[in-house]
């Protein structure tokens, strides 16, 4: 049989009929409705708001916000330390593949940064995601480049 769109129906026993509340002793949920007889979650208005505790100080305001709570959204970085690149020879540039090659990152699977620990004793132009002010400063007293490339 070729079913039609006028005569499309959902499987039988897949939908139940809505409950119909305060109609009567005899319909089963009569009068209350199924909310008992007295108190606040029985009024109309009802529920609390979410997190509400009765007046007591909620949780979500006794658990302290300092140290120690995961960052969201962070940003997550491959890093390199200045001191690292004077393997390098003058005027090279360096980047992720070079890093590689080289073996100073080995599966690199965030972008990369260059932090400014170590003094830099040779010209280099450094190709990476982001720097440290101090590692900027550093290679450009070396007399090299810094080049920042955007993350695709």
């Amino acid at each position: 049989m070729i079913t039609k769109l006028n005569t499309l129906r959902s499987n039988t026993g897949s939908r139940r009929k809505k409950l119909r509340k305060g109609r009567g002793i005899a319909a089963g949920q009569g009068a209350s409705c199924g909310f008992g007889m007295r108190g606040q979650k029985s009024r109309s208005g009802r529920p609390t708001r979410p997190g509400f505790e009765g007046g007591q100080m909620p949780l979500y305001r006794r658990v302290p916000k300092l140290k120690h709570f995961e960052i969201i959204n962070q940003k997550k970085y491959s890093i390199v330390n200045l001191s690292k690149l004077n393997d390098f020879k003058n005027n090279e540039t360096v980047n992720i593949d070079s890093l590689v090659k080289k073996g100073l990152l080995f599966k690199p699977k965030y972008p990369l940064k260059i932090l400014g620990n170590g003094d830099l004793n040779v010209k280099l132009k450094v190709q990476a995601n982001a720097f440290t002010k101090v590692a900027k400063e550093k290679i450009e007293v070396a007399g090299g480049t810094c080049e920042i490339i955007n993350i695709k």
